[in-house]
């Protein structure tokens, strides 16, 4: 039987506490049951993924399988946060969703030139954007493999 704390980890980095609220609702309502990680900024994103600050000491959880990450964050905004995680060999694997208000057509070539795997913008209906999160989770969640699966699948420990 699989425990909720060997379920796979989604991280949300997002400054707004709605709009996390939204996400997680969107992301449950299409039946995902994955661990569910709440990050209010980048340094805090960076913390919990290099296990210091705060969340130094504390029993790891295993890296997520996809990390959901607004551009517009305090402290270090997502941007900053994407080049330090897709510039360091222990967490470049991880997929990067950009998931922001934005539309700029620089933050999107810029998030793709530091490494996002997606850039999504956030639609304002609460319909629409329920609905994006929902294919958003199907794809990355349900069909995508990241080495994190593949490992598991193998049935090694990652």
């Amino acid at each position: 039987m699989r425990r909720d704390r060997d379920l796979p980890v989604i991280v949300i980095a997002e400054d707004d506490p709605a709009h996390r609220l939204l996400t997680i609702k969107a992301l449950q309502s299409s039946g995902l049951r994955n661990r569910i990680q709440e990050i209010e900024d980048g340094v805090e994103l960076m913390d919990f993924l290099l296990r210091q600050g705060r969340y130094a000491g504390k029993p790891a959880l295993p890296y997520p399988m996809v990390i959901l990450l607004d551009l517009n964050m305090p402290r270090k905004n997502g941007l900053e946060a994407l080049s330090e995680i897709k510039t360091n060999p222990r967490l470049r694997r991880i997929p990067v969703i950009v998931l922001t208000t934005s539309a700029e057509e620089q933050d999107v070539v810029r998030s793709y030139d530091l490494g996002a795997n997606s850039f999504i913008t956030k639609p304002m209906d609460f319909a629409q954007f329920t609905d994006t999160i929902q294919q958003l989770g199907d794809y990355w969640l349900e069909l995508v493999t990241t080495p994190r699966n593949a490992k598991a699948a193998k049935g090694t420990d990652g």
